[in-house]
């Protein structure tokens, strides 16, 4: 156990230091509220060769726009580690998944209460080589995992490409 955990400190160090390398991430698409979203990131990808030679892991940090009117206009800040495995062939599809948490500027998105500014993020995508990048499809769902009630939660499905710098 202290081996695995001193392997993910040197891990998440190692994607620290390599901050100047990070690629763009952006994505547009629609919430569960059927308001517009946008997210800008900037992430990294750590080779997980050790575990399986088609796994890594991505980290990710960025935020979450969401349309409203003047009043119901939110953001977030996102922070989101995702595991991907790529399968075998020229194309590069790959799947990813990650738990991650969100800041949000307001508890309330349209008609949703989430009661708490923190939420988690479950983000599922399927995506792969296009150009010198990487289109994605993602949902992503984020709910307070119960920790006040009401927890209403929002989704966003959104079409995303990857660009490295």
């Amino acid at each position: 156990m202290k081996r695995q955990a001193a392997s993910l400190c040197a891990g998440l160090a190692m994607a620290a230091s390599q901050a100047c390398l990070a690629d763009l991430y952006v994505a547009g698409g629609i919430t569960s509220e059927t308001a517009a979203a946008a997210r800008v990131e900037f992430d990294t990808m750590i080779g997980l060769d050790r575990l399986h030679p088609q796994l890594d892991l991505r980290l990710a940090t960025g935020l979450l726009l969401l349309e409203g009117d003047e009043s119901d206009e939110n953001a977030a800040w996102l922070l989101t580690p995702m595991l991907r495995y790529t399968f075998a062939g020229e194309r590069k599809v790959f799947v990813e998944g990650g738990i991650g948490a969100a800041i949000f500027l307001d508890a309330r998105i349209g008609s949703r209460d989430l009661s708490t500014a923190f939420q988690f993020q479950d983000r599922l995508a399927l995506g792969g080589s296009i150009g010198p990048g990487e289109l994605s499809l993602s949902f992503t769902h984020y709910s307070n995992g119960g920790i006040k009630d009401p927890n209403e939660g929002i989704e966003v499905l959104a079409l995303g490409y990857r660009l490295a710098l």
